[in-house]
């Protein structure tokens, strides 16, 4: 296979590759780009930790293949001329996951003698641990409003010489609205702590405490102010939960005065009040009080979300900010892990459109950061062009299967695969797929940490028939197919197309995707709507592709945003009043519920998905009609298609997709493949059951459903759509050294649609 893979002028030489097992639950070697997509001319910054005694070794490959599966010709690399090749000097850095807000030294608060602090709380995780909800706190000075590790409220003033504690007797509920609140007189040396449970159903467990004989110092003027957590030296004791409308006043309250502050009156002495629902997609908070103590935001905790007097009378925070004023914090939030730049370098100006990666080695550990190189901007290299589904791999980066288990590292371990799991390293930040620590989804997702998924050699499923693959190893398997049929091509990565339009793409005479183009901002679904419909030339490859809408931060480079709302096959569900983003208040969740359904696109979408597993296609009536014989030259004979692959065992399984034309899939499409025999493991996508009985396009027979619909239609503008509605069908390309009926279809396709542009 090597053999038929096409050079670039700065490759030295082909190796395999050997990818070396660590039982360290601690990376002994970990990187990330702070990008990855470069064009020619374009700066990357490469962040590396290492734990060994000696300098570690950088240097830049191609990747070629990424499949370990043994039964192929496994993981394979050339090396490529690189300015930065070379030894660096190994150095661990340190990450710090959890959200918080901080105030930079608010000189305000150094001077104060009597003080309130209040705010409002829905915690999630009472109990389970020292929890921070405000604190100016330095050393044993200033003061700090939190839980106990029994969840109980607990408040902390210093005098310089100790700290003086204070505990409510009533634990917290989970899930709660609490108003809380700490005050000090100075001039009585009495401190009070309070809380108010709003549920009418559990207000006896609300109550305060005071103490008398309490002294207490001010922090100094280097101290920042947090919320969420202790803010320094380095944040810790996170909260889990939501805040809402944190304020401090620079006298002692009365209880009478704090339910006015509560119901939002303002009184004298008002030093902050934090208002959450200001500034809404940004990291900014904003102090509405007469200071203007604006803080920032780390790790990005979750916006829009709703607060203690939501009515659910409204359901976007765009309507009724003021009822979304609460942030909710996660003690295992991530956005950058912000380790310091080890290395820059340019993308050369000769290096061809690929999958590279930045190659690390020391002491026996190996780890490669993939960079997916594109042409320079509006220069085109070659007449194709593959669309690499960044977005989707950064969604599912770092997911941590809940049925991953030994078995699975017994097939990595004989496979020679990339050694290690995000199940195994839960502290690098999870993916979308899975939940924080507090049982809520994660709704956030970034590439500016390691990300165990994106590797060569990963392995997604370690049972089962064929290479357990998905994502960017999956679509190695198209990308070697393309080298193999000596079929030039360039990459364009969702970044693109989300920041330039269709313009990156109107050059190219075809457009394919990779096995799952899932997850899509409405520029990008924009831009492919507007290539297709200027004439271009589109292969789906793949299947439940342009499924889950989702937002980008401007603020906050690589960040991407999902809420998982009503419908669709789901990790977690948004909590009702939360399916609005906060970067750009657009509506989330399925496409399809926003009018968007994949067939208008595509002609096929989502309908069924079963265990990882293939089965294959059985060609239609359709198929023999003579305007399509191109598509069959080579295969005229053969009625079964795909029974065979590297991704489940066959070129139609997992997630299959079916035409429908009250879904959009257009009048003339036409099915010429239909796939068949699926196990008993696949169901129905939930958004196609109405009930136990009937389901949303009125199948009587609902198996009939179940089915990948291979499609091709024809546009008015001249261009042309090709689908297979499977996401395992590109694990078939690679099958008998690339000789097989689904390799010579795919040939057959893009071939016709050159040659159409040619002609």
């Amino acid at each position: 296979m090597v053999a038929l893979f096409r050079a670039c002028p700065s490759i030295l030489k082909i190796i395999p590759t050997r990818l070396p097992m660590s039982e360290n639950r601690i990376l002994p070697l970990a990187g990330y780009t702070d990008r990855l997509s470069a064009r020619p001319g374009d700066s990357v910054e490469v962040k590396v930790s290492s734990l060994g005694t000696t300098p570690y070794h950088a240097s830049l490959v191609r990747v070629l293949y990424a499949d370990p599966n043994p039964d192929g010709p496994g993981v394979q690399e050339e090396i490529v001329l690189a300015a930065f090749a070379g030894d660096y000097p190994s150095r661990e850095q340190k990450f710090c996951p959890g959200s918080c807000g901080v105030v930079e030294h608010p000189k305000t608060f150094n001077t104060l003698n009597s003080f309130t602090a209040f705010v409002t709380i829905w915690p999630t995780t009472p109990g389970q641990g020292s929890q921070t909800m405000l604190a100016h706190q330095d050393g044993q000075r200033g003061w700090s409003l939190g839980l106990d590790e029994n969840g109980q409220l607990l408040a902390q003033l210093g005098d310089g010489n100790g700290l003086r504690k204070l505990n409510l007797p009533t634990p917290l509920r989970t899930r709660q609205w609490c108003r809380v609140w700490l005050s000090y007189d100075a001039d009585t040396k009495t401190a009070t702590l309070g809380q108010t449970v709003l549920n009418p159903y559990h207000q006896n467990e609300s109550g305060t405490i005071r103490e008398t004989e309490v002294s207490f110092l001010a922090a100094d003027a280097s101290c920042t102010f947090g919320i969420a957590a202790q803010p320094a030296p380095e944040p810790c004791e996170h909260f889990n939960g939501k805040i809402e409308a944190p304020g401090i006043y620079g006298r002692s309250l009365a209880s009478e005065e704090l339910e006015h502050v509560f119901q939002g009156e303002v009184l004298a002495g008002l030093l902050a009040h934090w208002d959450f629902s200001r500034e809404m997609p940004t990291s900014q908070i904003v102090d509405v009080g007469p200071n203007q103590l604006h803080g920032r935001l780390r790790n990005t905790p979750a916006r829009g979300m709703t607060g203690s007097n939501w009515n659910a009378t409204e359901m976007c925070w765009r309507h009724a900010p003021e009822e979304y004023g609460a942030i909710h914090f996660h003690d295992d939030d991530i956005y950058d892990f912000d380790w310091e730049t080890d290395f820059r370098f340019t993308v050369p100006e000769d290096l061809c459109s690929g999958v590279y990666a930045v190659k690390l080695t020391c002491e026996g550990h190996e780890d490669r950061l993939p960079l997916f190189v594109l042409p320079p901007q509006g220069q085109r290299r070659a007449e194709v062009c593959v669309l690499v589904s960044t977005f989707t791999y950064a969604v599912y980066g770092n997911h941590a299967r809940p049925d991953f288990h030994d078995g699975w590292r017994e097939r990595i371990r004989d496979w020679n695969a990339f050694p290690h799991n995000p199940a195994d390293y839960p502290q690098y930040g999870l993916s979308t797929y899975n939940n924080h620590s507090d049982g809520s989804g994660i709704c956030f997702a970034s590439h500016r940490r390691p990300l165990l998924n994106l590797r060569p050699g990963y392995l997604t499923f370690g049972e089962g028939e064929g290479s357990g693959l998905r994502h960017f190893q999956a679509d190695s398997h198209l990308y070697a197919w393309l080298e193999a049929k000596g079929i030039a091509y360039d990459l364009i990565t969702d970044q693109e197309l989300h920041e330039e339009g269709v313009a990156c793409l109107q050059d190219y005479s075809v457009l394919c995707t990779g096995s799952h183009p899932e997850y899509h901002t409405l520029q990008t679904l924009d831009a492919l709507t507007a290539y297709r419909d200027q004439g271009g030339h589109f292969a789906y490859l793949g299947g439940n592709g342009f499924y889950w809408r989702v937002a980008l931060s401007e603020e906050t480079p690589g960040m991407i945003e999902i809420r998982r709302a009503e419908g669709g096959i789901r990790a977690w569900a948004a909590e009702p009043g939360e399916y609005y983003h906060c970067f750009d208040g657009a509506y989330g969740g399925l496409w399809r519920r926003s009018g968007r359904p994949p067939q208008k696109l595509a002609g096929v979408g989502f309908s069924a998905q079963g265990k990882f597993e293939g089965s294959y296609y059985r060609r239609t009536t359709a198929s023999r009609n003579p305007e399509l014989a191109w598509l069959f030259a080579g295969i005229e004979d053969e009625e079964i298609l795909g029974d065979f692959g590297f991704c489940g065992g066959g070129a139609a399984g997992f997630e299959l997709d079916r035409a429908d034309t009250r879904l959009g899939t257009p009048e003339s499409v036409q099915v010429v493949a239909r796939s068949e025999r699926h196990t008993s493991s696949f169901v129905l996508v939930p958004e196609e059951v109405l009930t136990h009985l009937t389901n949303w396009p009125g199948e009587s027979e609902p198996n009939n459903l179940i089915r990948a619909d291979m499609v091709y239609y024809e546009t008015p503008s001249g261009g042309a759509v090709f689908s297979t509605g499977s996401i395992t069908f590109c694990g078939s390309l690679p099958w008998n050294n690339f000789d097989n009926n689904i390799s010579t279809l795919l040939e057959n396709v893009l071939r016709h649609f050159l040659a159409k542009i040619t002609t």
